[in-house]
């Protein structure tokens, strides 16, 4: 399957079609590594048919943008600034207080492949951990002021009308260096998303003590801020083959753990020099790392995990799969973790993989979820709906029928039983079947 998007200018626009009103995205043009040597790739993108069509509901198209209609039924929702919408998040369940801060970093032994000319590849990240203490340490927005307002025009809304959220983060809080060494975490998001879509998971995972870094895969995403407060926009071009983006996305966590052992050793990573939280140093533990994503960043876990050896356990979030990586062994910890209609049953890329896992494996399924309920969009479009002219019939068509908190609760709930297990060795019964506490969860064996 290709990304195929109209190219435009090099702009993001959003436009309302079909009778869901689903926003379609109209997004620039860049230059591949194939395009770049003068080549178009004629390899599949996708390792099956029927399930790896545009019209899948869990196909990577639908990651960036809600839904919207025309109509403005009646919706509850509480105000903040200037009467606007103050949009909020399920505050983390962990026994720990949060800390944040983000980097920017440069690899310099790469190309960005999706700009013109040699630009070096540069990511922006944002790191999540247990925190000491919390006062005087300001929490973080959810996005920061400038791609959030690129990130609401894309849903035809404005910073007037709407105020994101803020997270439990606080920004460069102590890290709690009487827990030790943290287990890490990787995060990769879903197509022209942002590493935003993650936080309802990253912070409370933080909370459980954990260090989660979040990956925005800049040109892919749909909107990267800078500490300059340059926005980077999608600049992939039409027709991408997902491989080839997995690719991408991959080489970017391996950078990404290289700079964690820099870490590590007492270094600075970040080209500006920004300043690191205290105690970080002593808390990296580069010899547990984890990977989780969703949709396309689920996906991303896998050829990751190929590419590099560091990364002890993944956990796909209802992502399909492309390219060579599915077909190949992979001897570490893997969890598939579905929406209730996407399984191995109807995604040919799920069952090709199964058998090549020869780790601990688990796949599990969240009956009344979609795809989009991996996401914090599953917890922010419902608040949004009367601006975005959402139905009730409409966001079950997106979101499922399962309450947003709920969803949010299980998937907290589960994600961490599996990486306590496999990466602190603490067994959890939660994986060994179905649980009267969790019915919505069933064990595809």
């Amino acid at each position: 399957m290709h990304h195929r998007r109209p190219r435009h200018h090099r702009r993001l626009i959003s436009r309302v079609v079909g009778t869901a009103g689903v926003l379609a995205v109209a997004l620039g043009a860049g230059v591949t590594p194939a395009l770049a040597a003068g080549k178009t790739s004629h390899k599949p993108a996708a390792t099956g048919p029927s399930p790896d069509q545009p019209d899948a509901p869990w196909a990577p198209e639908h990651d960036s943008t809600p839904p919207q209609q025309a109509a403005h039924p009646a919706a509850p929702f509480s105000r903040g600034r200037s009467d606007g919408l103050q949009l909020t998040l399920p505050a983390p369940t962990g026994p720990y207080k949060v800390g944040t801060f983000s980097q920017h970093l440069v690899d310099k032994s790469r190309t960005d492949p999706y700009v013109p000319g040699n630009q070096a590849r540069e990511l922006m990240v944002t790191y999540w951990y247990p925190a000491s203490a919390t006062s005087g340490h300001a929490s973080v927005p959810w996005m920061p002021s400038g791609s959030g307002a690129h990130f609401l025009a894309s849903r035809g809304l404005s910073p007037q009308q709407v105020t994101l959220p803020q997270t439990a983060g606080h920004l460069l809080a102590p890290v709690d260096t009487e827990l030790g060494k943290l287990p890490v975490l990787l995060y990769s998001t879903g197509l022209h998303s942002d590493r935003a879509m993650g936080t309802v998971l990253a912070q409370d995972l933080a909370s459980r003590g954990y260090l989660v870094v979040t990956v925005d895969h800049t040109h892919d995403a749909n909107e990267v801020q800078f500490p300059s407060g340059r926005v980077e926009v999608n600049t992939m071009p039409a027709g991408s083959h997902s491989s080839d983006t997995l690719n991408v996305r991959a080489a970017d966590i391996r950078f990404v753990i290289d700079q964690l052992g820099t870490i590590s050793k007492g270094g600075n990573p970040d080209v500006d020099h920004a300043k690191l939280p205290s105690g970080l140093s002593k808390a990296v533990d580069t010899t547990r790392i984890g990977m989780f994503g969703w949709s396309l960043g689920g996906a991303a876990v896998d050829t990751a995990m190929q590419l590099d050896r560091r990364i002890d356990a993944g956990a796909d979030l209802d992502g399909q799969f492309f390219g060579s990586a599915p077909g190949k062994d992979l001897d570490r910890p893997f969890m598939l973790f579905s929406s209730g209609t996407h399984n191995r049953n109807n995604d040919s890329s799920w069952r090709k993989l199964w058998p090549h896992l020869k780790g601990y494996r688990v796949d599990i399924q969240l009956h009344g979820a979609a795809h989009l309920s991996f996401s914090d969009n599953e917890v922010m479009v419902p608040q949004e709906a009367n601006l975005l002219g959402l139905s009730q019939a409409q966001l079950q068509q997106q979101f499922g029928t399962i309450d947003p908190e709920r969803a949010v609760k299980i998937q907290r709930e589960y994600l961490a039983a599996y990486f306590d297990q496999v990466l602190r060795h603490k067994h959890s019964t939660l994986l060994d079947g179905p649980a009267k506490s969790y019915p919505e969860i069933s064990f595809v064996r």
